[in-house]
């Protein structure tokens, strides 16, 4: 049997995603997320850091590590 196929992006509008550790689902269509400290728009085709714990995207590598250190301490 197959997976139900994915909703199609709809352009101009922000997607709704839950994510996972290794992917994430796409709940509402869209082309792109908000990075969680930049506010920055994220295109979905170039998202490559997510919290899965905290259901967040970033931008990049630093703006994921910056959020870490909020939320977790620079033990």
């Amino acid at each position: 049997m197959n997976p139900p196929p994915k909703p199609l992006p709809v352009h101009g509008r922000e997607a709704v995603l839950r994510y996972n550790r290794a992917d994430f689902d796409i709940v509402q269509g869209g082309d792109h997320v908000r990075c969680a400290v930049s506010g920055k728009p994220i295109p979905l085709d170039r998202l490559t850091y997510w919290s899965a714990e905290l259901q967040e995207a970033y931008a990049n590598a630093a703006m994921m590590t910056r959020r870490w250190v909020e939320t977790h301490g620079a033990d």
